[in-house]
């Protein structure tokens, strides 16, 4: 039977209808996940077309997925960051939604004090536990769309559940008509779905889904879970652990479309940005982040990173203000004392900081050679030179130059004598055995001392 799909515009054959395999013993992939050896990434050659949305967007797991791994926020913190959140997202709401755990009177009065608020965007959800209370407390607060944990790998089945897949499904689905029951749009967290059985129990399953969804009108949100950052964005991988794969398999065998598909990844392996841009090139709207990629283990997808994703991609930011990155950075370091490693990419303080003299040499002629975009216009954060016995010159004169914001007619260059004396100095504590960076304190205190006053310490 020839149909119009409407992912793809053409008419094509219907697809054959997957059907449940409950299966006696779990099907745990040992061939690629011998666990007592690296998993293994397996080739099937199969291609999935490129099949990017014409909208897509991000989502907010910071005060869920990211407080599972440190201190919780306070109410204050919270709603600090939601306030960031909506302003880097901006009015076209770029960052669409943000999600809450209410477990605790601290949650709920945070989330309260975030929806007085007023903000259209991030939309407010959440993450309960499956029980009908949680789900009456969500409705009752006024949240139309909460989160719901339906692990799908036969690793959580069998091993933590202690179900069958068909136990597990029906499960699942009484507690997805809980929320049809509560007026609520549950969104589906398949758990660990780069372990799981496609075929077997991931596309049967939101099938129930989907069909579930047509009769009660309600839309039901697939989050494809990669619970153990597993999945791989490269062309021709085999499932379960092929994100292509995974999407296109959402798309064409269930009928999932793209608005209701979600990705939310780990970075376990370091792919959680490529598998995150690879779901959306291959038909997700949406990618589940949290600020600083803050979460469990080896944390989530990058919010920032996915803001710079976007403009790649689009070659816009559509209103989004990246400056707010550079704020939320301070933000963590002053406010909330958190050690962003110095590499990290856009937030770090050595992200667009050269050491070496010859580059610093570079970027007084022109900051494009060594910098990797305008970081001063987009990020608010010019590039930097950090000063050591190898920095010559000419990196002098360019701290001194951004350090001081010094005009274009005031900027020194290597040949001034505050910058010679500067080096004479520096070089004198190296050849005393120093060999650590200079801190901006002791350089000031230099600048100070060589200039006769002209260069006061700013703090």
């Amino acid at each position: 039977m020839l149909q119009k799909s409407p992912f793809s515009n053409l008419l094509e054959q219907s697809q054959y209808k997957y059907s449940l395999q409950d299966v006696a013993e779990p099907n745990l992939y040992r061939d690629i996940y011998p666990y007592d050896e690296i998993p293994k990434i397996a080739f099937n050659h199969r291609r999935v077309p490129l099949n990017m949305p014409a909208e897509i967007w991000i989502t907010d797991t910071t005060f869920r997925d990211g407080q599972q791994s440190r201190a919780p926020y306070t109410e204050k913190q919270i709603v600090d960051l939601y306030k960031m959140l909506s302003r880097l997202g901006g009015p076209n709401g770029l960052i669409r939604q943000s999600e809450f755990f209410v477990y605790t009177a601290k949650d709920r009065r945070a989330v309260e004090e975030c929806m007085a608020l007023g903000y259209k965007f991030p939309e407010i959800t959440t993450w309960i536990r499956a029980k009908k209370e949680d789900f009456a407390l969500v409705k009752d607060m006024g949240i139309k769309e909460t989160g719901i944990l339906v692990s799908c790998s036969d690793y959580h089945i069998f091993k933590k559940l202690g179900m069958s897949r068909s136990q597990a499904l029906n499960h699942y689905l009484e507690v997805v008509k809980q929320a049809f029951d509560a007026g609520i749009r549950p969104r589906c967290h398949l758990e660990d779905i780069t372990r799981a059985d496609f075929y077997g129990f991931v596309v049967p399953f939101v099938n129930e889904l989907t069909e579930l969804s047509k009769e009660s009108g309600i839309p039901v949100k697939i989050r494809m879970c990669d619970t153990m950052g597993y999945g791989v964005p490269f062309s021709g991988v085999a499932l379960p652990r092929s994100v292509p794969g995974i999407v296109y398999g959402l798309h064409h065998y269930s009928d999932v479309t793209s608005e209701m598909l979600e990705w939310h990844g780990h970075n376990d392996f370091y792919k959680a940005v490529a598998n995150a841009t690879t779901a959306w090139l291959h038909g997700a709207s949406s990618v589940n982040c949290s600020l600083l990629g803050i979460g469990e283990r080896t944390g989530n997808i990058p919010l920032e990173a996915m803001v710079i994703e976007y403009a790649s991609l689009k070659g816009t930011f559509d209103g989004m203000d990246p400056t707010v990155i550079t704020e939320i950075a301070n933000y963590y370091k002053n406010e909330l004392k958190y050690d962003i490693p110095p590499m990290t990419p856009f937030v770090g303080s050595s992200f667009n900081l050269t050491r070496a003299g010859i580059h610093a040499d570079g970027l007084m002629k022109d900051a494009e050679i060594y910098n990797i975009f305008d970081t001063e216009k987009i990020l608010a954060r010019p590039a930097e030179v950090s000063i050591s016995n190898t920095s010559g010159l000419a990196g002098i004169a360019y701290w001194m130059n951004t350090h001081y914001s010094l005009s274009p007619e005031a900027m020194l260059t290597k040949h001034d004598k505050v910058v010679q004396l500067m080096k004479d100095e520096i070089d004198k504590k190296y050849s005393d055995g120093r060999t650590t960076i200079m801190g901006e304190d002791e350089l000031e205190l230099i600048a100070e001392a060589v200039s006769n006053g002209i260069f006061k310490p700013l703090n």
